[in-house]
């Protein structure tokens, strides 16, 4: 004779402790459950890495400014003149460009810089626009006289500013194939500094200062830069060559969009 099986019921506790409420606290902040990347410290950051150099640059010219610091701006005129003869040549207006040239050299002779031409173009007009607008606003508020007493104008060098943005912007470019653009570049930027103190138009202050500017400019201007156009190729078919019609020379300038 067979026993009926007797069923067999899981214990449940008649008062169940109650779960932990759930942390509501941050649930507004990340809704789309995007991990988040890990915040940086300052001294690792892009902006701390954008104005280190020309804060040291700017913060020495100003240290400097109107005959102060250890070494002072009439020293270093006395110590340049040294080497130096006076001279009146107006080269460093010419050399201010050289580095724009060696980037429309490279460029056309088909070395890919970091950004298309579009985007390099994009990124100089806000370089030139920060650079014009921070020099002479702060040309007009400092009022310190040239060596040659020509005028007020003298810190920071406008031209030392221009001649060290164009560098950067160089380096910048192409310091990924060589480190060689960016050397010749900045080479011929401290031969313009060197140049405007030869010729009596700036202080160690001004040009140490306009330094900074320049590469200040140039590094605000690409850390703003929100690539708008992309990495496409829209800039880099873009060719000019000589022609001639007839006896008359001229340049055709060529573009194929991808």
């Amino acid at each position: 004779m067979m026993s009926a099986a007797t069923p067999v019921f899981a214990q449940v506790p008649l008062n169940p402790a109650n779960p932990a409420a759930a942390d509501t606290t941050h649930k507004y902040e990340n809704p789309a459950g995007i991990p988040v990347a890990d915040k940086k410290p300052f001294l690792k950051s892009k902006l701390f890495k954008a104005v280190a150099v020309p804060a040291v640059l700017i913060g020495y010219g100003a240290y400097t400014f109107n005959g102060g610091g250890f070494y002072t701006n009439q020293e270093a005129q006395r110590d340049i003149h040294r080497i130096f003869p006076t001279s009146q040549s107006r080269i460093a207006d010419i050399l201010i460009f050289v580095p724009y040239l060696e980037l429309g050299a490279v460029t056309l002779a088909g070395v890919e810089g970091r950004n298309d031409r579009i985007n390099t173009l994009l990124i100089i007009a806000k370089s030139e626009a920060i650079m014009l607008g921070s020099t002479f606003i702060v040309k007009a508020l400092s009022h310190e006289e040239r060596p040659d007493g020509s005028d007020n104008l003298s810190f920071p060098s406008g031209h030392t500013a221009q001649a060290f943005l164009a560098a950067s912007i160089v380096h910048t470019e192409f310091r990924d194939k060589s480190q060689w653009y960016g050397i010749g570049a900045y080479t011929v930027a401290t031969s313009v500094a060197v140049l405007r103190m030869v010729v009596d138009k700036h202080w160690q202050s001004d040009v140490v200062a306009g330094a900074g500017f320049g590469i200040l400019s140039a590094h605000l201007a690409y850390l703003t830069h929100r690539n708008r156009w992309g990495r496409k190729s829209i800039g880099r078919d873009v060719g000019i060559v000589p022609t001639f019609y007839g006896n008359t020379p001229g340049l055709c300038l060529t573009w194929r969009p991808k």
